[in-house]
């Protein structure tokens, strides 16, 4: 059984139920995220202390419990490809119980730290905002599903959860961005975490990790990784554009976990804020996260 690495990539792997990141255990010192695979009637109870959670169905059907209130029958898609999710918030302090209804159910689990008091509550996909980036001519089109974004608010604590549908060949987190220094309002800062899937599943793609600055030559030395189906990258810091290899369409569970405040500000490379007016969404996708 593998263990909470100290690395930004973790190689897609069986993690048998088991948190792949987790606070303080890790790179990231506020975030959680678990994949857990169920058969049908099999069930798995989570415990994380000082977090909230949010249950997100990728695939199939489950029932979840969580402080004595029970939602039915969640997950409305086969898989990842179609459609919005099926969701539940599952709040703070409550150990959270998931009983598959179909085999081959795949609920991602994402969650942050998290001081306040929070009710549990079922997010549709009915309810699941979407905002539409980039555009084929600029190669940087994507779709961002918000599950738990402007929909929480005052519901949740700093905890920002979507899935990323990008086309193929295109670049996403781009122009270059960042969310590690709280310096407001000007950005933000926020732990992030990527879960990466593709289609066909024998697609792949690149993330890049970075944090130079305009004229200053390696200011630290740029981290770049292939990533496949089902790898996981962890950001604690610094720019952090991906792209997908032509023929292939990628996703993203994208989980963000904000240090101070709910509202996330990016912050764009300067060499690059040029760009913000030539890729279409921009704003939109800037507003949906604030």
């Amino acid at each position: 059984m593998k263990t909470i690495s100290l690395s930004r990539h973790l190689r897609a792997f069986d993690n048998r139920n088991r948190a792949l990141v987790a606070p303080q255990s890790g790179l990231l010192a506020l975030s959680y995220f678990n994949v857990l695979r169920l058969r049908a009637g099999e069930s798995l109870t989570l415990t994380v202390p000082g977090c909230e959670l949010l249950c997100v169905v990728l695939a199939g059907a489950a029932d979840v419990s969580v402080a004595g209130q029970a939602f039915e029958d969640v997950g409305r898609r086969a898989g990842i490809w179609d459609g919005p999710a099926d969701s539940v918030y599952c709040g703070t302090h409550s150990p959270v119980t998931v009983r598959a209804r179909r085999d081959g159910t795949e609920i991602a689990v994402a969650g942050g730290i998290c001081g306040g008091s929070f009710a549990p509550f079922r997010i549709t996909p009915e309810e699941v905002e979407m905002v539409e980036v980039g555009s084929a001519a600029t190669h940087s089109r994507r779709r961002i599903f918000h599950i738990l974004g402007q929909n929480a608010t005052g519901r949740a604590g700093n905890l920002l959860v979507s899935e990323l549908y990008a086309d193929a060949g295109c670049w996403s987190g781009y122009p270059p961005h960042k969310h590690d220094t709280e310096r407001p309002p000007e950005e933000t800062a926020f732990e992030e975490i990527y879960h990466y899937r593709f289609w066909p599943e024998t697609g792949f793609g690149a993330q890049f990790c970075y944090e130079e600055q305009a004229g200053v030559p390696d200011a630290a030395t740029p981290h770049v990784v292939m990533t496949r189906h089902g790898d996981t990258f962890l950001v604690d810091r610094g720019y952090h554009p991906t792209v997908a290899s032509p023929g292939h369409e990628a996703y993203i569970f994208t989980i963000l976990v904000g240090a101070h405040q709910r509202s996330l500000v990016q912050s764009f490379e300067p060499q690059h804020r040029h760009l913000m007016a030539k890729i279409p969404g921009i704003d939109a996708m800037r507003s949906k996260f604030k």
